[in-house]
């Protein structure tokens, strides 16, 4: 305990310095100076981005101010890139600026993928325009608070392996870390902050307006930039909706319970493919056997290979979660219960992993997912109601609330408070209709959000896809969303249903039960999905 005061007071300590931006330079974590002189709004500069699947596709950095409140201070750089429009001037439509969620998650890929998805004759009206959130990825700093943070094995996440103790260190050394290296700017990490980013880009594309696709946090960041610069929106499409007023903590919670539905559904499908799996034909005993899986690794680790260290209990509870993200991982998902317990395979438990849960490089987003949502709200700080209160629900939500609330712990530690009033409130005022897009059995936004947006955004329209589970549900193939979603884009037309759900969709089937062989040993295991793949999760909310 000892240990763990001293790593709080470390963390305090340095708060003292988080409102404080002396400046840096943006490629490393020391502080910058900012330049005497300075005109303010960047230039973008394109050239291109060497995309051999496309070629036009343009690619710039943009200077914005590290602290709009200062606008002539110290810059940091954020990446843009564009797929312009082809079609005649006259029948352009402007950009659309796109954003996938995370907090932090790259947006790079989305300009080319979803033009993609769209009919030619609309996808040709837009400069598709793509950004990584400052902070992250390709932008100027890239924040990282610890790289091997995520690294295997790590702390088994339920409290009752007495790994508590453990999780708290390991949290507080975490925010004393990115608060030891960054303090000049997390507090500038926000949502508000990316929002006006946003702006930034719009004026250094020299248009009037922009319009807009927001996924998971991408929906708190379009409906931020909408209450900012309500004027700037020509139109506006929100998928898979965080509410516009709840806590982060709270948030959290409606996440552990939808997790949980979404689970029992993955154990009730795979109780139904008993022939293909053998894993029992009913829901509690599937459950069962994958308990039966994680307790054996804590005492028998898997090698992670290629990843760094093994795959213990943590690691196997990450690789499953994503089943309530993409219904489509579950045939690899059952497929890894049924090798390890009927063959003792662990094979594809390690191809799992290195798929959907292996650590990249560095930790990734993760500073960027802390400084949204731990500087948004005044999280609780103390560890005793943490403990009690996430035993409530971890007694109806057993399969998640402990991963969720190690992953979300360095808010108990991190250096800067939120707003006690909360996140900027969302009135739409000034908005023009805005287009949403929802499932009522998504884990990670849970379709009350949905519901609460459509409630705070005067005119907006709610599409909802009932017993659908997809996060982010559109470009999966479903004629009744995407064809919404196109003659929005093609000329303003939304779905004419009255009352608070404009249009329903029907959800997607069941994936087909299949036994996921493992490679030959002649081949090689994916080490990460394209963020294009069919099984690719977007969006950590």
């Amino acid at each position: 305990m000892r240990k763990l005061i001293a790593l709080i007071s470390a963390a305090a300590a340095v708060a003292a310095l988080g409102g404080a931006s002396t400046g840096v330079t943006p490629a490393s974590a020391s502080a910058p100076s900012a330049a005497a002189e300075d005109t303010g709004q960047g230039k973008l500069v394109w050239s291109s981005c060497n995309d051999a699947t496309t070629p036009a596709l343009q690619c710039a950095m943009l200077d914005v101010p590290l602290d709009y409140a200062h606008p002539n201070g110290t810059k940091i750089k954020i990446k843009v890139n564009r797929l312009p429009a082809t079609a005649p001037k006259d029948k352009q439509q402007g950009p659309i600026l796109l954003n996938p969620g995370g907090p932090g998650d790259s947006g790079l890929w989305m300009p080319a993928y979803i033009a993609g998805q769209v009919p030619k004759d609309v996808a040709s009206t837009y400069d598709w325009i793509g950004f990584d959130p400052r902070g992250t990825n390709a932008s100027d700093p890239h924040v990282t608070c610890d790289a091997h943070y995520f690294d295997g094995e790590r702390p088994d996440y339920q409290v009752s392996q007495g790994t508590s103790q453990a999780w708290l260190e390991k949290s507080a050394t975490y925010a004393a870390d990115c608060a030891a290296k960054w303090s000049w700017i997390l507090p500038h990490m926000t949502t508000v902050d990316n929002a006006r980013d946003m702006d930034s880009i719009r004026r250094a594309l020299g248009a009037q307006q922009i319009n807009f696709y927001g996924g998971s946090w991408g929906t708190s960041l379009g409906s931020t930039y909408g209450q900012l610069f309500p004027s700037h929106v020509r139109r506006m499409v929100l998928d898979s909706i965080v509410g516009p007023s709840i806590s982060w903590y709270d948030h959290n919670i409606l996440q552990d319970k939808e997790h949980q539905r979404r689970f029992d559904a993955f154990a009730a499908w795979t109780a139904k493919a008993d022939s293909t799996y053998h894993l029992g034909t009913d829901a509690a005993t599937v459950e069962k056997e994958y308990n039966q899986v994680e307790a054996a690794l804590r005492t028998d680790p898997v090698d992670a290979a290629p990843a760094p260290g093994k795959i213990g209990p943590a690691e196997f509870e990450d690789t499953f979660y994503g089943g309530g993200y993409n219904f489509l991982r579950w045939p690899r998902m059952a497929t890894v219960l049924s090798a390890y317990l009927t063959k003792h395979d662990t094979r594809p438990l390690n191809i799992a992993y290195n798929l959907y849960a292996a650590p990249g490089p560095d930790d990734g987003t993760f500073p960027a997912y802390n400084a949204v949502q731990c500087s948004e709200n005044n999280w609780p700080r103390d560890w005793n109601f943490w403990q009690q209160d996430q035993a409530k629900v971890n007694a109806v939500a057993p399969f998640y609330t402990y991963n969720n609330m190690w992953y979300n712990a360095a808010c108990m530690f991190w250096p800067s408070q939120g707003d006690p009033a909360g996140r900027l409130k969302i009135t739409g005022k000034g908005l023009p209709p805005v287009l949403l897009f929802q499932a009522t059995e998504d884990p990670a936004t849970p379709y009350q959000g949905g519901i609460a947006m459509h409630q705070a955004l005067p005119g907006s329209k709610l599409v909802v896809q009932t017993g659908g589970s997809f996060h982010e549900i559109l470009f999966h193939g479903d004629a009744c969303l995407d064809d919404t979603f196109t003659a929005y884009l093609r000329d303003g037309s939304l779905p004419t249903g009255k009352g608070l759900i404009a249009k329903t969709c029907a959800p997607e089937p069941d994936p087909a039960p299949v036994y996921v062989n493992p490679p030959t040993s002649t081949e090689k295991a994916q080490a990460t999905l394209p963020a294009t793949d069919p099984e690719a999760v977007h969006g950590d909310l």
